[in-house]
């Protein structure tokens, strides 16, 4: 196996393995977004609706990079070469 065919497997690798880190990041960031705009609607009820609105913007741009790591993987899935050992 050539060096050049050798890298061009391992960044397939490590494309495809990167995409449940991702999810489960994103997961986590929602849930402390979530856990925050809680806490601070519990302290100031008045602004409940300032808080929950920048909640939701920000759990729509972390989902939209979950799905575009799952497009990605979509897209590189149809490429994976066939590997004869």
């Amino acid at each position: 196996m050539e060096v050049g065919t050798g890298l061009y497997l391992l960044g397939l690798a490590l494309a495809a393995g990167f995409l449940p880190i991702g999810v489960i990041g994103a997961s986590i960031g929602q849930g402390l977004a979530a856990r925050g705009a809680m806490e601070g609607m519990a302290r100031q009820p008045e602004m409940a609706g300032r808080i929950q609105m920048g909640m939701i913007i920000a759990l729509a741009f972390i989902e939209s990079l979950v799905l575009l790591s799952f497009v990605v993987f979509l897209l590189l899935q149809g490429r994976l070469p066939t590997v004869q050992p």
